[in-house]
């Protein structure tokens, strides 16, 4: 049995993530300060003897009595609601904050897997994104707490490795959606399932011409579980996302029929630096971790309506 340390544990992917760990038999310890998160995510969880909470913020140092093989730190608000509303938080838990873990991970000679994201891309100007592309990131704009964040949180991972030889997993998430989404993290599929569900007009920003690649939770924890078990010289960053390329106006059709809603789409002003195309090249994470997502758009689509019935 593994003890794994999970940060961001409460979160839409922590929480997934932790399920999927407890059901192949392992410890968890997971950490969350709720600030995006919800505890209704981890209630089934509560009573296992297997998993522990500790309510806490990463930006605080972290002290763990146990043992710790593994550490995955994914804490830090994902959404562009979330994040720009708590900016310089974000800022801090992709700096202060994986200091903080890195420094954990260093002192329990633990494994540490660093979530990143396809953000570090910018407005990519390379279409589909490869790992080697470096970006097209504005520094200062209102998505930089995110963006130079998660690229700071990078080269942070990369300098403990190449200083303490810390053994570090690094991994860049593309759109990805499914159950334990937050209800109000203002991401597209959310927004666009909530709205059709309560019969009101579907929001999209800009022309709805700009694309994204959506891959459902369940194969993202796949990728992730693939990842931390590769060989030790596999450090990332590996792309992980689906390929399949959809505009949003494509996707507001699919969750309208999904739905069967009679909702119709408004068009709204595009949000500045919202980048206009989002595909990844996922040849790394096929050659490498022999993985690639397998649940189609529409089925991802049909379990993730599921989930916000239950919940509305």
């Amino acid at each position: 049995m593994k003890t794994i340390l999970i940060t961001g544990g409460a979160g839409f992917i922590g929480s997934n993530l932790c399920g999927r760990l407890l059901e192949e038999g392992n410890r968890i310890i997971c950490v969350d300060n709720f600030l995006t998160s919800s505890k209704e995510n981890i209630s089934s969880f509560l009573e296992n003897k297997n998993f522990k909470f500790i309510e806490q913020d990463i930006v605080s140092p972290l002290f763990i009595d146990e043992n710790i093989d593994e550490i995955y730190n994914l804490a830090c608000p994902a959404s562009p609601v979330h994040y720009q509303n708590s900016a310089i938080h974000t800022i801090k838990a992709n700096t202060i904050g994986v200091i903080n873990i890195l420094g954990l991970a260093r002192a329990k000679n633990a494994k540490i897997f660093q979530a990143s994201t396809s953000e570090v891309y910018g407005d990519p100007l390379e279409h589909p994104q490869k790992e080697t592309y470096r970006g097209n990131v504005n520094p200062f704009g209102p998505r930089a707490c995110y963006d130079e964040g998660k690229r700071c949180a990078e080269a942070l991972v990369f300098d403990y490795f190449r200083t303490h030889n810390l053994k570090i997993k690094v991994v860049r998430i593309f759109n990805t959606y499914g159950p334990n989404m937050a209800p109000d993290d203002g991401r597209v599929v959310s927004n666009f399932i909530l709205q059709a569900l309560k019969g009101e007009d579907i929001t999209i920003y800009g022309d709805g011409n700009q694309t994204r690649s959506f891959c459902y939770i369940d194969d993202l924890v796949d990728g992730f579980i693939k990842m931390m078990a590769s060989e030790d010289q596999v450090l990332g960053p590996i792309n992980l996302g689906n390929p399949d390329e959809f505009t949003v106006n494509e996707l507001a059709q699919k969750v309208i029929e999904s739905t069967g809603t009679k909702s119709k789409l408004v068009y709204k002003d595009l949000p500045i630096d919202d980048p206009t195309r989002r595909c990844p090249d996922i040849s790394l994470a096929k050659e490498v971790l022999k993985w690639e997502p397998k649940i189609k758009l529409q089925v991802g689509l049909v379990k993730t309506i599921a989930y916000f019935k239950s919940k509305i």
